[in-house]
Protein backbone atom coordinates (compact mmCIF):
# COMPACT_ATOMS: atom_id res chain seq x y z
CA UNK A 1 0.00 0.00 0.00
CA UNK A 2 1.18 3.45 -1.01
CA UNK A 3 2.51 5.61 1.86
CA UNK A 4 0.77 8.73 0.16
CA UNK A 5 -2.19 6.70 0.63
CA UNK A 6 -4.54 8.75 3.27
CA UNK A 7 -5.21 5.92 5.89
CA UNK A 8 -6.38 6.23 9.07
CA UNK A 9 -6.15 2.74 10.85
CA UNK A 10 -5.61 -0.80 9.82
CA UNK A 11 -6.02 -3.56 12.31
CA UNK A 12 -6.76 -7.61 12.07
CA UNK A 13 -10.20 -7.12 13.92
CA UNK A 14 -9.61 -10.69 16.03
CA UNK A 15 -7.20 -10.03 18.33
CA UNK A 16 -6.22 -13.72 18.96
CA UNK A 17 -5.52 -14.14 15.47
CA UNK A 18 -1.58 -13.58 15.64
CA UNK A 19 -2.62 -17.20 16.91
CA UNK A 20 -5.55 -18.33 16.54
CA UNK A 21 -6.02 -21.75 19.51
CA UNK A 22 -7.36 -24.59 18.51
CA UNK A 23 -10.18 -26.86 20.66
CA UNK A 24 -8.25 -29.77 21.88
CA UNK A 25 -11.84 -31.71 22.24
CA UNK A 26 -12.10 -34.66 19.94
CA UNK A 27 -15.30 -33.57 18.50
CA UNK A 28 -15.14 -29.47 18.34
CA UNK A 29 -18.87 -29.94 16.02
CA UNK A 30 -20.70 -30.57 19.23
CA UNK A 31 -23.04 -31.82 16.87
CA UNK A 32 -23.61 -28.71 15.40
CA UNK A 33 -23.40 -30.65 11.87
CA UNK A 34 -25.13 -33.98 12.54
CA UNK A 35 -25.61 -37.24 10.29
CA UNK A 36 -40.55 -6.24 -2.19
CA UNK A 37 -40.55 -3.79 -1.49
CA UNK A 38 -40.26 -2.60 -5.11
CA UNK A 39 -41.39 0.75 -6.17
CA UNK A 40 -44.16 1.54 -7.84
CA UNK A 41 -42.98 4.40 -10.17
CA UNK A 42 -39.76 2.74 -11.24
CA UNK A 43 -36.93 5.31 -12.65
CA UNK A 44 -35.64 4.90 -15.82
CA UNK A 45 -32.45 3.30 -14.46
CA UNK A 46 -34.13 0.54 -12.34
CA UNK A 47 -35.88 -2.32 -14.45
CA UNK A 48 -39.54 -3.21 -13.71
CA UNK A 49 -40.77 -6.47 -12.86
CA UNK A 50 -41.32 -7.45 -16.13
CA UNK A 51 -42.05 -11.17 -17.01
CA UNK A 52 -37.93 -10.86 -18.98
CA UNK A 53 -36.71 -10.17 -15.45
CA UNK A 54 -38.91 -12.75 -14.00
CA UNK A 55 -37.94 -15.33 -16.80
CA UNK A 56 -35.28 -17.15 -14.58
CA UNK A 57 -32.53 -19.59 -16.65
CA UNK A 58 -31.91 -23.58 -15.28
CA UNK A 59 -28.46 -24.87 -15.37
CA UNK A 60 -28.22 -28.89 -14.00
CA UNK A 61 -31.04 -28.35 -11.18
CA UNK A 62 -30.07 -24.55 -10.14
CA UNK A 63 -31.98 -21.38 -10.91
CA UNK A 64 -29.93 -18.07 -12.26
CA UNK A 65 -31.27 -15.00 -12.96
CA UNK A 66 -32.50 -13.44 -16.51
CA UNK A 67 -31.64 -9.85 -16.35
CA UNK A 68 -28.31 -9.06 -17.75
CA UNK A 69 -27.99 -13.18 -18.01
CA UNK A 70 -24.33 -14.03 -17.46
CA UNK A 71 -22.78 -11.40 -15.62
CA UNK A 72 -23.59 -13.38 -12.41
CA UNK A 73 -22.74 -16.78 -12.54
CA UNK A 74 -24.29 -18.11 -9.02
CA UNK A 75 -27.50 -19.20 -8.64
CA UNK A 76 -30.16 -17.05 -6.93
CA UNK A 77 -32.83 -20.16 -5.82
CA UNK A 78 -34.07 -20.87 -2.39
CA UNK A 79 -31.27 -22.88 -1.45
CA UNK A 80 -28.77 -20.22 -2.51
CA UNK A 81 -30.93 -17.50 -0.53
CA UNK A 82 -30.91 -19.26 2.49
CA UNK A 83 -26.77 -19.94 2.05
CA UNK A 84 -26.51 -15.58 1.53
CA UNK A 85 -29.00 -15.16 4.95
CA UNK A 86 -26.36 -17.72 6.59
CA UNK A 87 -23.36 -15.72 5.36
CA UNK A 88 -25.36 -12.54 6.79
CA UNK A 89 -25.25 -14.12 10.40
CA UNK A 90 -21.65 -14.79 9.61
CA UNK A 91 -20.63 -11.71 8.88
CA UNK A 92 -22.51 -10.28 12.01
CA UNK A 93 -20.97 -12.55 14.22
CA UNK A 94 -17.39 -12.07 13.14
CA UNK A 95 -18.16 -7.97 13.40
CA UNK A 96 -19.55 -8.47 16.80
CA UNK A 97 -23.19 -8.33 15.57
CA UNK A 98 -22.50 -4.49 13.92
CA UNK A 99 -24.23 -4.54 10.93
CA UNK A 100 -21.46 -1.46 9.43
CA UNK A 101 -18.69 0.09 10.83
CA UNK A 102 -18.66 3.88 9.23
CA UNK A 103 -19.91 6.37 11.94
CA UNK A 104 -22.75 7.70 10.56
CA UNK A 105 -25.29 9.29 12.53
CA UNK A 106 -28.43 6.80 12.73
CA UNK A 107 -30.67 9.03 14.24
CA UNK A 108 -30.46 11.47 11.30
CA UNK A 109 -33.09 11.27 8.41
CA UNK A 110 -30.22 9.34 6.41
CA UNK A 111 -29.98 8.29 2.47
CA UNK A 112 -28.81 4.35 2.14
CA UNK A 113 -27.73 2.68 -0.69
CA UNK A 114 -27.25 -1.55 -0.49
CA UNK A 115 -25.10 -2.57 -3.32
CA UNK A 116 -26.23 -5.92 -4.76
CA UNK A 117 -28.73 -6.58 -1.75
CA UNK A 118 -28.75 -10.12 -2.61
CA UNK A 119 -32.02 -11.19 -0.39
CA UNK A 120 -32.22 -7.96 0.89
CA UNK A 121 -31.69 -8.83 4.76
CA UNK A 122 -29.35 -6.32 5.58
CA UNK A 123 -31.36 -3.54 4.07
CA UNK A 124 -34.12 -4.62 6.46
CA UNK A 125 -32.22 -5.11 9.48
CA UNK A 126 -30.71 -1.72 8.98
CA UNK A 127 -34.43 -0.29 8.39
CA UNK A 128 -35.77 -2.40 11.62
CA UNK A 129 -33.15 -1.26 13.67
CA UNK A 130 -32.58 2.48 12.77
CA UNK A 131 -36.39 3.90 12.11
CA UNK A 132 -35.19 7.43 12.12
CA UNK A 133 -33.39 6.77 8.11
CA UNK A 134 -35.12 8.01 5.85
CA UNK A 135 -34.44 5.70 2.79
CA UNK A 136 -32.73 2.43 2.19
CA UNK A 137 -32.50 1.44 -1.37
CA UNK A 138 -31.24 -1.93 -2.24
CA UNK A 139 -30.10 -3.04 -5.71
CA UNK A 140 -29.54 -6.35 -7.53
CA UNK A 141 -30.05 -7.85 -10.82
CA UNK A 142 -32.63 -10.26 -9.09
CA UNK A 143 -36.12 -9.34 -7.69
CA UNK A 144 -35.85 -12.51 -4.55
CA UNK A 145 -36.30 -9.56 -1.77
CA UNK A 146 -39.76 -10.41 0.40
CA UNK A 147 -42.74 -7.84 -0.48
CA UNK A 148 -43.04 -6.65 3.07
CA UNK A 149 -40.24 -4.66 3.90
CA UNK A 150 -40.24 -1.62 6.58
CA UNK A 151 -41.73 1.83 5.52
CA UNK A 152 -38.20 3.03 4.97
CA UNK A 153 -37.06 0.39 2.47
CA UNK A 154 -37.12 -0.61 -1.11
CA UNK A 155 -35.49 -2.14 -3.47
CA UNK A 156 -34.61 -2.20 -7.13
CA UNK A 157 -33.40 -4.32 -10.46
CA UNK A 158 -30.40 -2.96 -11.67
CA UNK A 159 -26.90 -3.49 -13.05
CA UNK A 160 -24.29 -1.61 -10.50
CA UNK A 161 -21.71 -2.03 -13.45
CA UNK A 162 -23.81 0.24 -15.52
CA UNK A 163 -23.59 4.09 -15.36
CA UNK A 164 -25.24 5.17 -12.12
CA UNK A 165 -27.53 7.59 -12.82
CA UNK A 166 -28.20 11.19 -11.76
CA UNK A 167 -30.06 11.14 -8.03
CA UNK A 168 -30.02 12.61 -5.02
CA UNK A 169 -26.39 11.63 -3.21
CA UNK A 170 -26.37 9.06 -0.67
CA UNK A 171 -25.43 9.31 3.13
CA UNK A 172 -23.98 6.01 3.57
CA UNK A 173 -23.24 3.41 0.32
CA UNK A 174 -22.88 0.14 1.40
CA UNK A 175 -21.72 -3.74 -0.60
CA UNK A 176 -21.01 -6.63 0.65
CA UNK A 177 -19.75 -9.89 -0.33
CA UNK A 178 -19.55 -8.70 -4.01
CA UNK A 179 -16.13 -10.85 -4.80
CA UNK A 180 -16.09 -12.80 -8.20
CA UNK A 181 -19.21 -10.24 -9.56
CA UNK A 182 -17.33 -6.98 -10.45
CA UNK A 183 -14.82 -6.81 -13.00
CA UNK A 184 -14.10 -2.77 -12.53
CA UNK A 185 -13.71 -2.17 -9.20
CA UNK A 186 -12.03 0.98 -9.58
CA UNK A 187 -15.13 1.86 -12.02
CA UNK A 188 -17.88 0.76 -8.82
CA UNK A 189 -15.91 3.16 -6.17
CA UNK A 190 -15.56 5.86 -8.28
CA UNK A 191 -19.21 5.92 -9.23
CA UNK A 192 -19.99 5.73 -5.52
CA UNK A 193 -18.16 8.89 -4.71
CA UNK A 194 -19.56 10.63 -7.05
CA UNK A 195 -22.93 10.14 -5.46
CA UNK A 196 -21.84 9.93 -1.56
CA UNK A 197 -22.50 13.51 -0.40
CA UNK A 198 -19.66 15.43 1.27
CA UNK A 199 -19.13 13.87 4.97
CA UNK A 200 -20.88 11.17 3.37
CA UNK A 201 -19.76 7.27 4.12
CA UNK A 202 -19.11 4.22 1.53
CA UNK A 203 -18.58 0.94 3.62
CA UNK A 204 -17.37 -2.10 1.12
CA UNK A 205 -16.89 -5.89 3.39
CA UNK A 206 -15.44 -8.63 1.00
CA UNK A 207 -13.69 -11.70 1.27
CA UNK A 208 -10.07 -12.51 0.03
CA UNK A 209 -10.87 -16.04 -0.49
CA UNK A 210 -7.11 -16.99 -0.10
CA UNK A 211 -6.97 -19.84 2.34
CA UNK A 212 -4.41 -20.33 4.86
CA UNK A 213 -3.39 -21.72 8.62
CA UNK A 214 -1.56 -20.79 11.42
CA UNK A 215 0.00 -24.59 12.03
CA UNK A 216 0.80 -25.96 8.94
CA UNK A 217 -2.29 -28.20 8.54
CA UNK A 218 -2.95 -26.90 5.49
CA UNK A 219 -1.19 -28.49 2.44
CA UNK A 220 -0.87 -27.73 -0.99
CA UNK A 221 -3.09 -30.96 -1.96
CA UNK A 222 -5.75 -30.52 0.37
CA UNK A 223 -8.77 -30.57 -2.13
CA UNK A 224 -10.55 -27.18 -0.22
CA UNK A 225 -7.57 -25.29 -1.56
CA UNK A 226 -7.36 -26.79 -4.49
CA UNK A 227 -11.34 -25.41 -4.86
CA UNK A 228 -10.60 -22.37 -4.07
CA UNK A 229 -7.72 -22.05 -6.36
CA UNK A 230 -10.01 -23.62 -9.18
CA UNK A 231 -12.68 -21.44 -8.43
CA UNK A 232 -10.45 -17.82 -8.30
CA UNK A 233 -9.21 -18.99 -11.79
CA UNK A 234 -12.55 -19.23 -13.08
CA UNK A 235 -13.22 -16.21 -11.73
CA UNK A 236 -10.06 -14.19 -12.83
CA UNK A 237 -11.14 -15.69 -16.08
CA UNK A 238 -14.55 -13.61 -16.43
CA UNK A 239 -12.39 -11.12 -15.40
CA UNK A 240 -14.53 -11.31 -11.46
CA UNK A 241 -11.47 -11.76 -8.96
CA UNK A 242 -12.17 -12.84 -5.76
CA UNK A 243 -9.34 -11.97 -3.85
CA UNK A 244 -10.40 -8.43 -3.46
CA UNK A 245 -10.46 -8.18 -0.10
CA UNK A 246 -6.83 -6.98 0.63
CA UNK A 247 -7.05 -4.29 -2.28
CA UNK A 248 -10.37 -1.93 -1.12
CA UNK A 249 -8.21 0.41 0.75
CA UNK A 250 -6.43 1.09 -2.71
CA UNK A 251 -9.49 1.35 -4.41
CA UNK A 252 -10.66 3.78 -1.93
CA UNK A 253 -8.05 6.29 -1.77
CA UNK A 254 -7.96 6.19 -5.92
CA UNK A 255 -11.63 7.29 -5.86
CA UNK A 256 -10.98 10.38 -3.64
CA UNK A 257 -12.14 9.09 -0.23
CA UNK A 258 -9.97 10.02 2.81
CA UNK A 259 -10.31 9.04 6.36
CA UNK A 260 -9.69 5.00 5.43
CA UNK A 261 -9.94 2.81 7.87
CA UNK A 262 -9.16 -1.03 7.26
CA UNK A 263 -9.93 -3.97 9.47
CA UNK A 264 -9.65 -7.37 8.70
CA UNK A 265 -11.36 -10.42 10.31
CA UNK A 266 -10.21 -14.15 10.21
CA UNK A 267 -12.82 -16.73 9.38
CA UNK A 268 -11.80 -20.04 10.40
CA UNK A 269 -13.36 -23.20 8.57
CA UNK A 270 -15.03 -25.42 11.43
CA UNK A 271 -15.42 -24.93 15.10
CA UNK A 272 -11.95 -25.18 15.27
CA UNK A 273 -10.90 -22.62 17.45
CA UNK A 274 -10.86 -21.68 21.31
CA UNK A 275 -12.57 -18.67 20.99
CA UNK A 276 -16.04 -18.87 21.43
CA UNK A 277 -17.58 -15.87 18.93
CA UNK A 278 -14.15 -17.25 16.32
CA UNK A 279 -15.87 -21.39 16.80
CA UNK A 280 -19.41 -20.02 16.42
CA UNK A 281 -18.27 -17.94 13.15
CA UNK A 282 -16.07 -21.48 11.98
CA UNK A 283 -19.04 -23.50 12.44
CA UNK A 284 -21.19 -21.57 10.41
CA UNK A 285 -18.65 -20.82 7.71
CA UNK A 286 -18.59 -24.76 7.34
CA UNK A 287 -21.84 -25.11 7.35
CA UNK A 288 -22.17 -22.34 4.16
CA UNK A 289 -19.39 -23.80 2.80
CA UNK A 290 -20.43 -27.12 2.71
CA UNK A 291 -24.27 -25.87 1.20
CA UNK A 292 -22.45 -23.34 -1.16
CA UNK A 293 -20.22 -26.24 -2.83
CA UNK A 294 -22.45 -26.92 -6.14
CA UNK A 295 -23.60 -22.45 -6.04
CA UNK A 296 -20.10 -21.65 -6.32
CA UNK A 297 -18.76 -24.39 -9.68
CA UNK A 298 -22.13 -25.12 -11.26
CA UNK A 299 -21.86 -22.77 -13.50
CA UNK A 300 -18.44 -21.91 -12.82
CA UNK A 301 -16.57 -24.84 -13.69
CA UNK A 302 -18.41 -25.89 -16.19
CA UNK A 303 -19.07 -23.17 -18.40
CA UNK A 304 -15.63 -21.56 -17.28
CA UNK A 305 -13.36 -24.24 -16.68
CA UNK A 306 -14.85 -26.88 -19.06
CA UNK A 307 -15.66 -29.83 -16.75
CA UNK A 308 -18.29 -32.13 -17.33
CA UNK A 309 -21.14 -31.79 -14.88
CA UNK A 310 -19.83 -35.40 -13.49
CA UNK A 311 -16.48 -34.31 -13.12
CA UNK A 312 -17.54 -31.71 -10.71
CA UNK A 313 -19.39 -33.76 -8.34
CA UNK A 314 -16.87 -36.72 -8.01
CA UNK A 315 -14.36 -33.56 -7.13
CA UNK A 316 -17.04 -31.67 -4.97
CA UNK A 317 -17.09 -35.47 -2.77
CA UNK A 318 -13.15 -35.37 -2.42
CA UNK A 319 -13.76 -31.44 -1.33
CA UNK A 320 -16.22 -31.96 1.17
CA UNK A 321 -14.44 -35.00 3.09
CA UNK A 322 -10.88 -32.69 3.39
CA UNK A 323 -13.54 -30.04 4.77
CA UNK A 324 -14.81 -32.00 7.59
CA UNK A 325 -11.06 -33.29 8.11
CA UNK A 326 -10.30 -32.04 12.37
CA UNK A 327 -6.88 -31.80 11.74
CA UNK A 328 -6.69 -28.66 9.57
CA UNK A 329 -7.36 -25.62 10.63
CA UNK A 330 -7.83 -23.33 8.00
CA UNK A 331 -8.70 -19.89 7.64
CA UNK A 332 -9.81 -17.04 5.24
CA UNK A 333 -9.83 -13.06 5.84
CA UNK A 334 -12.88 -11.36 5.62
CA UNK A 335 -12.32 -6.76 5.04
CA UNK A 336 -14.45 -3.99 6.25
CA UNK A 337 -13.24 -0.97 5.04
CA UNK A 338 -15.03 2.14 5.50
CA UNK A 339 -14.16 5.75 3.97
CA UNK A 340 -15.17 9.24 3.98
CA UNK A 341 -15.50 12.10 1.31
CA UNK A 342 -14.23 15.09 2.22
Amino acid sequence: MSSDHPIESIEVAEPSVHHVQVDPEDDPWGGLMGDGGYPTDVDSYATSLSSSVLDYKWLNGRRFHAYKEGSYKFPNDEREQSRLDMMHCIFKLAMGGELFLAPVDVEQPLRVLDIGTGTGIWALEVGDQFPNIKMIIGNDLSPIQPDLVPPNVVFEVDDVEAEWPPREQFDLIHARYMCGSIKDWPKLFRQAYEQTRDGGWIEFQEFHLVNYSQDGTLTEDNNVNKFYKLLAEACDRMGRPVTVGAELPDYAAAAGFRNIHHRVYPLPLGPWPMNKRMKETGALNMIQFLEGLEAFSVATFTHILGWSPEAVQLFLAEVRADAMRKDVHMMHNFHVVYAQKL
